[in-house]
């Protein structure tokens, strides 16, 4: 199959070109398109040859090129009408019927420059299936978000998150504006099933199934979370996929001195205990090294349950119940080896008084440590105990 893209370079033509290159390289195989395609793209850069060439081959046009911000309201109708006339007319003339997509805004039902452009597309898609019998895909998107989205174009979503992302302001004339949301990777998923005749459709207009629909104002919140969160280890608390898809997208506007950061690393002679990840919901992640011959822990908790996973050298981790059984002895030590070429968790369990010991004379051990409640050194809820 041979894919026509027009406006590849752009937002949603970046992504949908890149995915697209996946299929056909067998590295997305859960679409149901034979990986055999070729994707032809095609932006302002390219040549009307090349235009020619393309429609004379193409077996589905994805027709992505538009203008949104231009310098003179005249260039909306020239970019989102005139293009899209010679596109079709260029596949008139070489008697290709092949379907065609057009993305189209939701705000072609308003009356304003940008609106009318992207009316003027889609009564132009009409009349060429009418003239022609070529099936037509209409999509009027709403907002749209994700990686790759150019900021301080467009899409608010895509300049608030460089903004913050990058310590820049942003102004929020009014937080309760309600927003309806569409993340590119479900845009990109419709227009990949279009292709195989799978697009959702309601009477003559298709549409992306997953819409969020938020109020700007909480949107400013999540983005502002995340970015603390970063120096707090604090992992957002993605509860749903808007929240998932908002912290992907926000992420991918960190600048290069953001991506990278160090860790506060609690050194001793034993090795070290470093905290990697905190969670509102789901407690935190760290880090032990124990230096060779060392134990550590001797200490149990009320409340806390962590798992230990030894993911380099070898010890013993042991745990025994606190207090004394109904003959006045103390209960039985729990042994277990580990070894971080056999990963085994172990589990800490409340009441159970632990250690970690490291059997190597001349390696580190390391081992993640998930607990199920974040640290607080107010109320530390760690009682020294040795286990033996």
């Amino acid at each position: 199959m041979n894919i026509l893209i027009t406006g590849a370079k752009g937002f949603i033509g970046k992504n949908l070109c890149a995915q697209l290159n996946n299929i056909a390289t067998n590295r997305a195989r859960w679409y149901k398109v034979d990986p055999n395609i070729t994707i032809m793209e095609y932006d302002i850069d390219s040549g009307l040859e090349q235009l020619e060439a393309y429609c004379q081959k193409a077996d589905f046009v994805f027709n992505l090129a538009g203008t949104n911000r231009p310098k003179d309201v005249s260039e909306f109708m020239k970019g989102n009408f005139d293009f899209t006339f010679t596109l079709l007319n260029t596949l008139k003339k070489y008697g290709n019927k092949c379907p065609v997509m057009i993305s189209s805004s939701s705000q072609a039902a308003l009356d304003n420059p940008y609106g009318q452009s992207k009316k003027a597309g889609e009564d132009l898609m009409f009349q060429y299936a009418e003239e022609t019998g070529a099936k037509v895909l209409i999509y009027r998107f709403p907002n749209l978000f994700g990686k790759w989205c150019r900021p301080n174009y467009n899409s608010v979503i895509a300049t608030f998150c460089n903004n913050i992302a990058n310590d820049l302001p942003i102004q929020v004339n009014d937080p309760n504006v309600m927003l309806n949301l569409v993340y590119i990777d479900d845009v990109v998923d419709e227009l990949i099933n279009a292709l195989t005749g799978d697009e959702y459709r309601e009477g003559r207009f298709c549409y992306v199934p997953n819409v969020h629909r938020v109020r700007l104002g909480d949107v400013v919140d999540l983005l502002n979370s995340f970015e603390r969160g970063r120096a707090s280890l604090q992992v957002p608390y993605v509860s749903d996929s808007f929240k998932k898809a908002l912290y992907s997208t926000f992420v991918s506007y960190l600048p290069e001195s953001k991506i990278s950061f160090a860790l506060n690393m609690n050194i001793d002679t034993r090795g070290s205990f470093t905290e990697f990840i905190k969670t509102e919901n789901h407690g935190q992640i760290s880090i032990n090294i124990s230096k060779p011959g060392i134990t550590k822990g001797q200490h149990w908790h009320n409340n806390s349950v962590e798992r230990f996973l030894v993911v380099s050298g070898c010890g013993l981790i042991q745990l025994r119940k606190v207090g004394v059984d109904e003959n006045g002895n103390k209960y039985p030590v729990i042994s277990y080896s580990v070894d971080g070429s056999n990963l085994r968790v172990i589990e800490m369990l409340p009441g159970y008084t632990h250690n970690l010991i490291n059997l190597s004379e001349t390696e580190d051990m390391v081992t993640i440590i998930w607990s199920n409640d974040c640290f607080d050194p107010n109320r530390p809820d760690t009682y020294f105990e040795p286990v033996e």
